[in-house]
């Protein structure tokens, strides 16, 4: 089948590597090519004219030579820049924190249109909204589900049973929640709250309109970050460098009483 030497796409830029003087090898998520990485030439340098179009956290329409190993793009301009993700420093931090995980999460040349809505619709979300840590869940929970590794929130995985209200267990090993009795086979599960699993299954069952408008405070939250975070270490076997830098800026800007504390009433 025929393929012209040019094409064009929407891309979000998700990680760039520096190669040679000023050029970069950047990767790109993409509506009808999945995850592709190419070549801009000369973009480091001052007066590039793809400089500002080709950015992390940039939604761009790209065009692309087609090239013997790589890509190479020749033409870029900017469909959202998403300012506020890049003039607030905790926003910067949720936005890489999403590109990071897309970036972990997907293979090459694998097409997911839902996936980069989901993406474009966080990276939307993340300057309008103040709800940002329910909307991070909100990402990790839909980007497992397209990953492949949906967590089972309804039943105990090991005896089919439907959980009631009281204490159970997550056990990121193998992705589910456990009734009190079948834990006792899993020692590295760990409990999760009757209000947690609300949240979790809401989450797992509606859009982000729906989503946002929950209250949660920050003991729910912090449990609902622990939860997802384990699960996420455990599939990718290490941690999330950008989570990390996110843990030194709670540390480092926590600032007890500053806001007041939101309830979830389910």
């Amino acid at each position: 089948m025929f393929r012209p030497r040019n094409y064009q796409t929407e891309a979000i830029i998700i990680k760039k590597t520096k190669l040679g003087e000023a050029d970069r090898i950047l990767t790109m998520y993409t509506p009808d090519l999945g995850k592709i990485q190419a070549v801009a030439r000369g973009v480091r340098r001052p007066k590039s004219k793809l400089a500002g179009h080709l950015e992390l956290l940039t939604h761009s329409q790209v065009t692309l030579a087609r090239g013997r190993n790589l890509d190479t793009v020749i033409g870029s301009q900017t469909i959202n820049g998403f300012l506020p993700l890049k003039t607030d420093l905790w926003l910067t931090s949720y936005g890489l924190y999403v590109i990071e995980l897309v970036n972990q999460f997907t293979a090459d040349h694998v097409e997911d249109e839902a996936l980069f809505r989901l993406l474009l619709e966080t990276l939307q979300s993340l300057c309008q909204t103040n709800n940002q840590e329910l909307l991070l869940r909100y990402f990790e929970i839909h980007l497992l589900g397209a990953s492949g590794y949906r967590p089972q929130l309804q039943e105990c995985v090991t005896c089919h049973q439907p959980l009631g209200p009281i204490t159970n267990f997550f056990c990121a090993s193998i992705g589910s929640t456990l009734c009190p009795v079948c834990r006792l086979n899993q020692p590295f599960a760990r409990p999760i709250s009757v209000n947690a699993l609300k949240v979790l299954r809401f989450i797992q069952g509606n859009g982000y309109a729906a989503v946002g408008r929950l209250e949660i405070d920050a003991s729910l939250s912090y449990e609902l970050e622990s939860i997802t975070r384990s699960y996420l270490k455990y599939l990718l076997e290490r941690e999330v460098k950008s989570a990390n830098w996110l843990d030194e800026l709670k540390e480092q800007m926590k600032q007890p009483g500053a806001e007041e504390k939101k309830v979830y009433q389910p």
